[in-house]
């Protein structure tokens, strides 16, 4: 039995991909699950297949969905002890072509709705002294390229908030973690051109389960142990 069992996690971004793979690796755990993405059918026919999970659909750039999902998660098991924050977007290209509207959406999606949900999900962990937040970064919050550059700087962000905010809790009982994903057959490059595409498959791909064991991992650790990021790639993608 893990002691995660009867744990209560919020998974953002959790309809499909890497957030439903997550979903379903702790729901084996069993864990109580809060699932949150757009879409309310993805969510209901994830939730239908899993032991004990309940789902709260929107949008999580709105501003008052992280604090929705907190009161949501308190209302229906009670706590609240994880957050995933895992939604977020693509959107690459070179400066010329790149849409600066869907630019500025993706800003919104992967660094604001990222900052909202910790700073709800923190107040809420420091008022009862502890709780887990891992933020969902990637490899590209570690190397830049070109045509990538706003993407990296989202990522970029979050890396340098998640190490920042672990540092500020330190001594208070709370945990903080980013999980680094190289390349993931998810779907999200399906749309691509096939130079882009042949650029962010070179090394080959992870699937969403790959990263769901990881996420998995860091949460399995001790409470005396904190692995504060997880880079996790294929074995032949460049680094």
């Amino acid at each position: 039995m893990s002691f995660l069992q009867n744990k209560v996690v919020i998974i953002t971004g959790a309809s499909s991909g890497i957030g439903a793979a997550i979903a379903k690796e702790l729901d084996a755990l069993g864990m109580k699950l809060v699932l949150s993405a757009r879409s309310q059918d993805k969510l209901d026919q994830l939730a239908a297949s899993l032991n004990n999970a309940s789902v709260l659909a929107g949008a999580i750039t709105d501003v008052d969905m992280p604090q929705k999902l907190v009161n949501f998660a308190l209302q229906t098991f009670g706590q609240l002890d994880v957050v995933l924050n895992n939604a977020g977007g693509m959107t690459v290209g070179s400066i010329e072509e790149v849409d600066i509207e869907a630019i500025c959406q993706m800003v919104r999606l992967n660094v604001e709705s990222v900052y909202r949900m910790a700073y709800i999900a923190l107040r809420h962990f420091k008022q009862v002294g502890s709780g887990f937040l891992i933020n969902t970064s990637s490899i590209s919050g570690l190397k830049t390229v070109p045509r990538y550059g706003a993407y990296n700087g989202t990522k970029y962000a979050v890396e340098a908030f998640t190490d920042a905010l672990r540092m500020e809790l330190a001594g208070t009982g709370i945990k903080v973690a980013a999980i680094a994903p190289g390349t993931v057959d998810t779907g999200l490059y399906d749309h691509w051109n096939a130079e882009d595409k042949s650029y962010i498959n070179s090394g080959g791909a992870l699937q969403p389960e790959d990263i769901a064991r990881c996420v998995r991992f860091i949460l399995e650790q001790p409470e005396h142990v904190l692995i504060p990021h997880l880079l996790v790639v294929p074995r032949d993608q460049p680094v």
